[in-house]
């Protein structure tokens, strides 16, 4: 049983009893009445071959509380935007598939760079925002869900944990991130674990009195890709392109809400999705890719709240960050060992020297280009800028869903399907 501990300055929602999904689904198809729930799935094409896309479908389908899900396809080609549209043919809501890869979606974004409102690469952050745009060009959406397509031990009571603080409006939340443990034979959630918080940590040390550190600090996992919001704070909303999209998603809720409004929840005792390499030799890759594009992010967002970095504390803060990464394999020791879980010291201190150089290679980045803004725009910015824009985006979709919907191509989606089981 979780303990009912509140720590930090957001509130925490703990699973302090089994059950009660039941309780929770009724109360949301209450809700949804007056707060209408949209879901967004991030999804790559390769993730419609595996059995957490299957699963999660699976329990979608008895899912009666949301209003209509987007599903933002990326890596798509035709035959395989046909064969992901067929995989939700028997929800009981609405499904749009948004075929980022078709010649539609294609002109959109060269539209947004031809205005000088880049939504960047390819990546979920790029996905995320313009399923937020679709949703708010419908205008029928009150709060937005988001959680990932890799989850293999999937449940719908994580969904209904996850959209309950922010639909019961009683509780005035006005986003909820998820969090929850990642473990199985061993403990995972490296970046986690050995990077973000004890850099956060250092980095609260060298620049006290920054409020958004511990904001940052108060969630349990503040790189869950698991969340939910009022629909108006996608509208305000940067959106990050890169790996820093969790740290982004955090900072521009700090500036746009409230701590107060803010909330976090237990989703599951446990969770199961695929893991990154750590690519510890290669920049470009995995773990450290990542970790580098996080501190940029937590760079950025500092120095906007007015903390000047220079390359003596850049210095300085790689040797703090070291000494607090170092003394939570401890902790993280003695934990495995209590709970049964395997623990390699060695492959945890390696993680760390991967992430030192990611540390490195992000102050040499970010002191390069100080004034680097990979933010995707927020949607106010885009409909100043291009009011037609919205009406252009549903009409894409419509005519993509449309030709979707064709009996010649419903039986080339079959085929398809046939194909990616064989």
């Amino acid at each position: 049983m979780a303990d009912f501990h509140q720590s930090g300055v957001v509130t925490t929602l703990h699973r302090l009893r089994p059950g009660g999904l039941g309780r929770l689904e009724r109360e949301l198809e209450e809700y949804s009445r007056t707060l209408p729930i949209g879901l967004v799935l991030p999804a790559l094409y390769s993730e419609f071959k595996t059995p957490a896309m299957r699963g999660i479908v699976e329990e979608l389908a008895s899912v009666h509380y949301l209003h209509e899900i987007v599903v933002s396809l990326d890596r798509a080609n035709f035959a395989e935007y046909l064969h992901a549209c067929s995989f939700f043919r028997d929800l009981p809501v609405p499904v749009t598939v948004m075929w980022n890869d078709g010649q539609r979606m294609l002109d959109l974004f060269a539209s947004l760079d031809d205005h000088g409102l880049s939504a960047g690469p390819r990546g979920k952050g790029r996905s995320c925002w313009m399923a937020y745009g679709y949703l708010l060009a419908r205008g029928q959406c009150g709060m937005v869900a988001i959680h990932d397509c890799d989850i293999l031990n999937y449940s719908r009571e994580l969904l209904a944990r996850l959209c309950y603080p922010v639909a019961n409006q009683s509780l005035g939340i006005d986003f909820c991130k998820g969090y929850y443990a990642r473990t199985g034979a061993k403990m995972y959630g490296r970046v986690t674990r050995l990077f973000m918080t004890p850099l956060i940590r250092a980095m609260e040390t060298m620049a006290p009195g920054v409020p958004f550190l511990p904001f940052l600090d108060s969630f349990r996992y503040p790189l869950a890709g698991e969340f939910a919001m009022k629909i108006d704070l996608a509208r305000v909303n940067r959106v990050p392109g890169d790996w820093g999209l969790e740290v982004g998603v955090l900072a521009e809720v700090y500036r746009n809400s409230s701590p107060a409004r803010t909330c976090q929840v237990d989703l599951a005792d446990n969770y199961e999705h695929k893991h990154q390499d750590l690519c510890a030799d290669d920049p470009k890759c995995g773990l450290r890719k990542m970790a580098c594009d996080i501190a940029k992010s937590l760079f950025r967002t500092l120095a906007a709240e007015g903390v000047v970095f220079s390359s003596v504390q850049f210095q300085a803060l790689q040797a703090r960050y070291t000494r607090l990464a170092e003394d939570m394999i401890n902790s993280y020791r003695a934990d495995a060992m209590l709970n049964g879980l395997e623990f390699d010291r060695n492959a945890e201190e390696e993680a760390i020297g991967t992430f030192v150089k990611s540390l490195g290679q992000a102050a040499e980045e970010f002191r390069s280009n100080l004034l680097e803004l990979p933010a995707i725009p927020n949607w106010n910015r885009v409909r100043d800028r291009l009011p037609g824009f919205f009406a252009q985006l549903l009409d894409a979709l419509s005519r993509d869903m449309e030709l979707a919907s064709m009996p010649l191509y419903g039986q080339l989606a079959r085929t398809s399907q046939s194909f990616a089981h064989a």
